[in-house]
């Protein structure tokens, strides 16, 4: 009787021994994603916040994490290997462009500096490759449970104080200074990968519930019109790709249909109002100023060296203004080359992903690259640490696919 006792007793134990250093992992591997998003969430020391952190304190918690983030990631990853990737390597060719660019630029030590956390950036996503193809998609849900924290935080300083977090009518974080257009991004991608992962059938309703009906108030408080497009676009082009597989899409889809030719026939002037936000016709038909400074960027003599390698990469500003469109401010800062590698890494993965088998990861790869997509117009950061350039290599890691011989790492 007792070996009948002690043989389930110690496979048990046994079990135990194994299941905790993968636990182990796994939250580090959570760990340095976390701190990559914290590292791409510049600190803005002239935004409304209620916490006192000295701006070159907020700087240095920010800059400091990606190298926490690089020595979390190789107690993890012993000895360090990566998945060969054609992504990434795209990824390390657009830092060494940047390399070369920086070299001639005229403020050499912030340019420099950029490109060197980009190097870091791209390195530390290469050492987190061999988590890819995992079953359980670690990395989406790990990233949408940052961003939930991230909106968390937001709602909690909408709370503690609503007259500062709705500066000039737009809703900004106050505990860390987030400005309502990175709010709004946040939450649009939030939005985005939890619709998916529940049409994938993936996530609780009740959890997919409570996850809308946070964020999406938050999303049209921030009035931030780019990440509330280029959200639609990604559901609408991700659920396309589970249509003829899942009733749950076809119901959603039919459900929405009917909520938008009710809305639109009952709540136009509403409609028209949020977009518009205050502005009128001539601001609108300028893109908030944004044409203005788009044209002073093609107009802006350069030699042959500076048109096909750049000027180095910047803070996405010209002469004081931001550039707000990811083509042109790659275009200013690494030139045709740069532009041309940061179009290749789109469409490897737009590619890769559109001929994935129908299922989860291709609806989730094509949600991450049509939200990049649509917001590359408005907003820049796929040639430098952004969250544009972390949520594309999330989408990058989800068309490659698990096979039996890796297991789940």
């Amino acid at each position: 009787m007792s070996t009948e006792v002690a043989g389930p007793k110690l496979g048990a134990a046994v079990g135990r021994r194994l299941v905790a250093p993968e636990r182990r992992r796994r939250r580090r591997v959570q760990l340095v994603w976390a701190l990559l998003v914290l590292n791409v969430m510049t600190f803005f020391p002239g935004a409304p916040h209620i916490i006192p952190i000295p701006g070159s304190v907020g700087k240095l918690i920010a800059q400091s994490s990606l190298v926490v983030a690089l020595m979390v990631v190789l107690t993890v990853n012993r000895p360090a290997r990566i998945r060969p990737s054609v992504y990434m390597f795209l990824a390390g060719l657009l830092a060494a462009e940047a390399l070369v660019a920086s070299i001639r630029a005229e403020f050499l030590f912030g340019a420099l500096f950029r490109t060197s956390r980009l190097f870091l950036f791209v390195l530390v996503l290469w050492l987190l490759t061999p988590w890819w193809t995992r079953r359980d998609l670690l990395l989406v849900r790990t990233h949408l449970l940052v961003l939930w924290s991230i909106v968390g935080s937001v709602v909690v300083g909408l709370l503690v104080a609503p007259g500062l977090a709705l500066t000039d009518d737009r809703l900004g974080g106050v505990l860390w200074p987030i400005p309502p257009t990175q709010v709004g991004h946040y939450a649009a991608v939030a939005i985005g990968l939890t619709a998916v992962l529940w049409m994938a059938g993936l996530l609780r309703r009740s959890v997919a519930l409570v996850s809308v009906l946070v964020t999406t108030p938050v999303l049209l408080l921030t009035h931030t019109r780019t990440a509330l497009i280029a959200m639609l676009a990604g559901v609408v082009i991700a659920g396309l790709s589970l249509f003829t597989a899942r009733t749950r899409v076809r119901r959603a889809f039919a459900i929405g249909v009917v909520v938008f030719s009710v809305g639109a026939l009952t709540l136009s002037s509403v409609v028209t109002t949020w977009l518009a936000r205050g502005q009128d016709s001539a601001e609108l038909g300028a893109l908030t100023g944004r044409k203005m400074v788009w044209d002073a960027i093609l107009e802006q003599p350069r030699s042959t060296f500076e048109t096909f390698f750049g000027f180095g990469l910047s803070n996405k500003s010209f002469n004081g203004l931001p550039i707000d469109s990811n083509w042109l401010g790659t275009y200013y800062d690494v030139g045709l080359l740069g532009a041309a590698i940061t179009i290749v890494l789109v469409l490897f993965v737009l590619i890769a992903a559109w001929f994935q088998p129908q299922g989860p990861r291709r609806a989730l790869a094509l949600f991450l690259v049509a939200y990049c997509v649509v917001a590359s117009f408005t907003e820049s950061g796929l040639s430098e640490a952004s969250p544009y350039l972390l949520e594309l290599t999330l989408a990058a890691s989800l068309v490659y696919s698990w096979t039996p011989r890796e297991g789940a790492r």
